[in-house]
């Protein structure tokens, strides 16, 4: 019986302006998606209802803020992807294990990450960038 040793291969880099025009390009969907919840909120909970419901409005308006907030970031994204050199490259692979072992460890210690979360009952219009 012959057994073959498994060498582990580095994971391929990618270009990062390449993965941030990714990251760009999913941040316009999230926004679309999101943008799209409000009509079908209107046509379920009835325009003048939820229009003459102060929380319905606060809802409204946070979906607003959060098609504005995801649009913003990916316009900042997409600005300084054209500063950033062609041939830089990062390990994606090596990235997204970062990032879960992060989410799992704030979910194995019970901790919520909040960071800079907007309070629901911020006044209308009010707004922070970023």
């Amino acid at each position: 019986m012959t057994v073959n040793a498994m060498t582990e291969q580095p994971s391929p880099a990618e270009s990062l302006p390449d993965v941030l025009m990714r990251i760009v390009s999913e941040l316009h969907d999230v926004a679309y998606l999101i943008e799209r919840i409000e009509p079908q909120l209107l046509e379920v909970g009835g325009a003048a209802e939820l229009l003459n419901s102060p929380e319905s409005m606060k809802v409204m308006q946070g979906i607003d803020l959060a098609v504005q907030k995801t649009r913003g970031l990916a316009e900042f994204i997409d600005t300084i992807t054209g500063e950033i050199p062609q041939d830089w490259a990062v390990d994606v692979a090596t990235a997204l294990s970062l990032v879960k072992l992060s989410e799992m460890q704030r979910a194995l210690g019970g901790a919520m990450h909040h960071g800079n979360v907007q309070p629901l009952a911020k006044a209308a219009g009010d707004f922070d960038f970023f």
